[in-house]
């Protein structure tokens, strides 16, 4: 194997200069460059970066821990989008950094985190990014002060850097272009209030209806997601038979996530109702191998996972760079409202043509 002896007799150089050209750490001339790297090819010179990260303290490693490679299968989990895509966003951001990306999946256990930590702080990682498979407040070992550490789709109690979707953003640019297209009756069958993204979406919708001077109606408003499937269906449709005999029914129906909106366009028609022409539907994820097979295709809101990962990365590299930390802690994104054929305008329609045709389940099956 070729030594860095080797290439400095080839080029005609010293040991010292072919090492400023492996380092950059110091000014060479553009042709003595050329001849080193010249020799570098022809002699087949791998550079040792055991030796390089001694000398440097530097490893030019990123370490990643995260549930996507092993993410269960299973549809009733509170994950929009897989957080897989949140993994390709950071490796894009960090694929002409010069850094190393090492992955470590979790298999899904959260208490496989700390060990996973400890190992790559073995390897003298210079950042590690921890990934979330859904917006949720994580407990993590501490690391050093002088590894560098962001939080993706989930935070802690510490103030560590961490990047989140904006979901209650998300919840009110949604329900305001609703508005906007004539709805005053917007039924939501949200998420639980224990899932971080179901209590800030409901903030959202709330805040919508608000800025438009439109009373919250309790009875237009229900969780309905429930670990097991057949009882969120049973639930669903229960729900959505009470509130399509209320006096004054909901024109639209927003739903938590893209994956109940595919359940409620079965029960909808169930009830013999038109979509969009009689009830609008709308979901949020654009979980798009649902939101654009559907017919009509789904009004609905993108959960921004790409960019999330983009910008967890950016930060990381930013404090392995030594930067002080200007940005806020926390940082959310916004994803923007995919419009479809789902939701009806109204803003133009006469009364008589807006209004539901109310007919209860037990009626139609």
């Amino acid at each position: 194997m070729s030594t860095i002896y080797d290439v400095a007799r080839s080029a005609g150089v010293s040991a010292k200069t072919v090492s400023r050209v492996l380092n950059g750490d110091a000014p060479v001339g553009k042709e003595t460059r050329i001849a080193v790297e010249k020799a570098m090819g022809q002699l087949g010179y791998v550079p040792s970066n055991a030796a390089r990260m001694m000398r440097s303290n530097k490893s030019g490693l990123v370490g990643l821990i995260t549930g996507a490679i092993s993410m269960s299968p299973e549809p009733m989990q509170p994950a929009g989008l897989p957080e897989l895509f949140i993994v390709q966003g950071i490796q894009k951001a960090l694929a002409g950094s010069g850094m190393t990306l090492m992955i470590a999946d979790t298999g899904g256990v959260m208490e496989k985190a700390a060990p996973l930590i400890d190992t790559f702080l073995r390897h003298r990682v210079e950042g590690l990014i921890y990934v979330a498979e859904f917006h949720q407040k994580v407990t993590l070992p501490r690391v050093p002060d002088d590894v560098a550490l962001v939080l993706a789709n989930c935070y802690d109690d510490h103030g560590t850097t961490a990047i989140l979707p904006d979901d209650r953003l998300g919840q009110f640019d949604l329900v305001t272009q609703i508005i906007a297209a004539g709805h005053r009756r917007i039924a939501y069958l949200t998420l639980r209030p224990d899932v971080e993204a179901g209590h800030l979406r409901a903030l959202g919708y709330r805040d919508a209806l608000t800025t438009a001077g439109i009373a919250f109606d309790p009875a237009i408003v229900a969780a309905c997601d429930l670990p097991d499937r057949a009882a969120e269906s049973r639930l669903l449709m229960e729900t959505i038979d009470r509130m399509m005999r209320l006096p004054d029914p909901p024109t639209i129906l927003c739903c938590g996530t893209d994956k109940m909106a595919l359940e409620v366009y079965g029960i909808l028609r169930t009830l013999g109702l038109r979509l969009p022409e009689e009830i609008s539907v709308a979901g949020y994820d654009n979980y798009r191998v649902i939101a654009e097979q559907l017919y009509p295709p789904l009004t609905t809101v993108t959960l921004p996972y790409p960019a999330m990962g983009e910008l967890a990365a950016h930060r990381l590299l930013s404090l392995i760079a030594g930067n002080p930390r200007n940005d806020p802690a926390v940082e959310r994104v916004a994803g923007p409202v995919c419009w479809r054929a789902s939701v009806k305008d109204l803003s133009g329609s006469k009364p008589e043509e807006t209004e539901p045709k109310r007919r209860t389940l037990f009626e139609t099956i």
